[in-house]
């Protein structure tokens, strides 16, 4: 897919987080817009997927180890096809299968069901080693963390572990926007240098501007080194589009008002 075509749809995305969270008075828009490019990117132009057969076996996997940004991940799922974007307005609704963390019994197109940081990559690389080891596919795994994710001491077991067996068919995504729900990363936990850290836990690693289209695309295409992981450092602003919600911490879990949203809204359609 071309990216001119890419970034209108991320410009749609984005105005689908804004009204999401508005219209449910509750979410974690901030985070969610700073993922707007690596999962747009996947899902219309990587991943081997099928909006109208979700379960296909052969499929490829994503899991959103960040869960909170289900807002992003519904946005995309909803414009692939997925289901009627109609469902937007049900977001963390009772009985909606749109809910505060993504619910892979009940949302079309999730994998895991995610939400308690750090567990995400553990479900991702127990795909990928059923697919590789197991079932002898070419299925590809990919999982979404956030940088504050990171403190989390099973992520780095889960390190060893898709190291240790060799899973050159899952990419680890680091939405690296520098906040977390307290502060900074280096306020609350410093991570230190993250391309040092996984090249040691034996990783192939890669660092990006995770909201450049292009170098999102390469990176993805990027071919793992035979034998080991892949781990793309997306540097990326928290609030991503909306001027009064980047880099501040505030907009982690807080929805925007109906002014906010009106605002954030012509900010969106002023790009497009």
């Amino acid at each position: 897919m071309e990216i001119a075509s890419l970034e209108k749809v991320c410009r749609t995305v984005r105005r689908d987080i804004i009204n999401m969270t508005a219209d449910a008075a509750s979410g974690h828009p901030g985070g969610s817009l700073s993922a707007v490019e690596i999962i747009t990117t996947l899902f219309f132009d990587k991943m081997n997927i099928d909006p109208q057969n979700p379960k296909k076996e052969d499929r490829d996997r994503f899991v959103l180890s960040k869960g909170h940004a289900a807002p992003c991940y519904y946005a995309v799922l909803g414009e692939r096809g997925f289901f009627d974007k109609a469902e937007f307005k049900n977001f963390r609704q009772l009985h909606s299968f749109l809910q505060g963390h993504p619910d892979a019994k009940k949302c079309p197109g999730v994998d895991a069901s995610t939400g308690s940081l750090g567990q995400g990559i553990s479900i991702a690389v127990g795909m990928a080693l059923g697919a590789k080891k197991l079932d002898h596919s070419d299925v590809k795994v990919y999982t979404l963390l956030g940088d504050g994710e990171l403190q989390e001491g099973q992520v780095w077991e889960a390190s060893m572990a898709a190291a240790h067996y060799g899973l050159d068919n899952l990419t680890v995504i680091i939405d690296n926007n520098g906040l977390q729900i307290d502060g900074t990363n280096n306020q609350v936990m410093s991570l230190g240098d993250l391309k040092a850290k996984f090249t040691a836990f034996g990783f192939q690693v890669l660092e990006i501007d995770g909201n450049d289209l292009g170098q999102v695309s390469v990176a993805l295409d990027a071919a793992a080194q035979e034998g080991k992981p892949k781990c793309i450092i997306a540097h990326t602003v928290k609030g991503k589009g909306v001027s009064f919600m980047e880099n501040q911490v505030g907009w982690h879990g807080k929805a925007p008002s109906e002014e906010e949203r009106r605002q954030a809204l012509k900010e969106l359609e002023e790009e497009s």
